[in-house]
């Protein structure tokens, strides 16, 4: 008789399809129901003028990916710690995302929760991660430079607190570097998230990376929840392409952002994020450039931050824009993978 379980690759495919058909067929609904309450997005004013005619699209996509993927996570039936909690940091994040875009449509304006308040949010939702993962989830403290056999454990020094019968470990340098990656993955999401189908197509592929590389590690459940995202993204792309039907949202860029670098910690591969998922480095680097340059000679060296902005004023369409990105994006995950399979097989 067949079982499903007896063949982990064929689950990962199907947890890719399931999430994409379900997303494919609940989207008109939702888009109807966000119309129906008048939850459309709202165009920042000094953005590319050409956005203007995007007011009002419904926004908040986010929540019906996230659903849509933990209740695929749910189906497939399997649980880990790791990625437990890669599910719910995803949530957390995801729900300050949901705060933000809610205080969007409620005030009319393009500003939400102020910077401050997502970076507290998502501290607190770091910190929580990196303990739990470290104490509960016996995730390893160790970070390996690629392709050396440099290796660093940032659990050491560490400081144990006792709590009744209990000591937890709290490795300091470790959650440190956790926070700098949720934080800065979630946020350059954030920033990707600018033009239509640029940060769903993106996702996508990086998630289907990091799904081949949970896979190669046996780590099943980690490889399913990144399919269910990928196939969600894609469901969510047929409705979020040019022009966009639908936004996905704070909501859906920081909960996704989260979701990358969750289970870029689990997979061991912090490092080769920035490979992987070099598309958010180089937005994030383009607005820190652009404001450092800016306060120190005046002059701006984009013609807008962040970088998808400084194509689409040069004259890109944002079908081209969106398609180069991706396949940027497609080159720069697929190096990361075959590294990481380098690597797997010389150890």
């Amino acid at each position: 008789m067949f079982r499903l379980a007896e063949y982990p690759s064929y689950q990962v495919f199907l947890g890719v399809v399931i999430a994409l058909v379900v997303a494919g067929v609940l989207f008109p609904l939702w888009i109807r129901l966000l119309k129906f309450r008048n939850i459309g997005q709202q165009i920042r004013a000094d953005g590319p003028q050409g956005h203007l005619v995007k007011q009002g699209t419904p926004t908040m996509g986010g929540v019906l990916i996230l659903l849509v993927v933990a209740g695929v996570y749910v189906f497939l039936g399997e649980f880990g710690r790791l990625s437990l909690l890669a599910l719910a940091t995803t949530a957390a994040c995801g729900l300050i995302g949901f705060v933000d875009d809610w205080a969007k449509v409620v005030r009319e304006r393009s500003l939400g929760l102020t910077p401050r308040a997502k970076i507290a949010g998502q501290a607190l939702v770091a910190l929580s991660f990196g303990l739990l993962a470290v104490n509960w989830g016996s995730l390893s403290t160790v970070v390996t430079l690629p392709l050396t056999d440099i290796s660093v454990d940032l659990g050491s020094p560490n400081h144990i607190f006792t709590i009744g019968e209990y000591g937890i470990v709290v490795p300091w340098l470790y959650v440190g570097l956790v926070f700098i990656i949720i934080t800065g993955t979630s946020n350059a999401v954030n920033l990707t998230d600018g033009l239509d189908g640029l940060a769903a197509g993106t996702v996508t592929i990086v998630m289907l990376s990091y799904a081949g590389i949970a896979f190669r590690q046996d780590r099943l459940e980690v490889a399913l929840l990144a399919a269910a995202i990928a196939g969600a993204c894609i469901g969510f792309l047929w409705y979020n392409s040019y022009p966009a039907d639908i936004f996905m949202g704070d909501t859906g860029s920081l909960g996704l952002g989260a979701a990358i670098a969750t289970i870029a910690i689990i997979t061991k591969t912090e490092l080769l994020l920035v490979l992987i998922g070099g598309i958010y480095v180089a937005e994030t680097l383009s607005v820190i450039l652009q404001v450092t340059g800016f306060k120190l000679t005046g002059r701006r060296i984009f013609r807008m931050a962040p970088l998808h902005h400084h194509f689409e004023m040069k004259g890109w369409s944002e079908t081209k824009i969106m398609v180069r990105f991706w396949i940027v994006t497609g080159i720069a995950a697929g190096a990361g993978f075959a590294i990481y399979f380098v690597e797997s097989v010389r150890r």
